[in-house]
């Protein structure tokens, strides 16, 4: 089967450390391909920052699902 999981940079958490420390428990054949994406969130006062997303798609096997 195969799944997709989005890390979104926060305030208080960066999605690459995110990200690495979830494809760090996926074995090299699961992962089907990784895509990264930036963009500029504006905060009320106007100030700019910029956030980061990581895709990760990957494959699992039906075993996992059923547990």
């Amino acid at each position: 089967m195969i799944q997709v999981k989005e890390f979104i940079d926060t305030d208080s958490r960066l999605a690459e450390k995110r990200a690495n420390a979830f494809l760090a428990n996926l074995d090299e054949s699961q992962v089907v391909q990784v895509c990264y994406g930036s963009m500029i969130k504006q905060d009320p006062n106007k100030l700019a920052q910029q956030k980061s997303a990581i895709l990760i798609v990957y494959k699992t096997s039906k075993a996992d699902q059923q547990s």
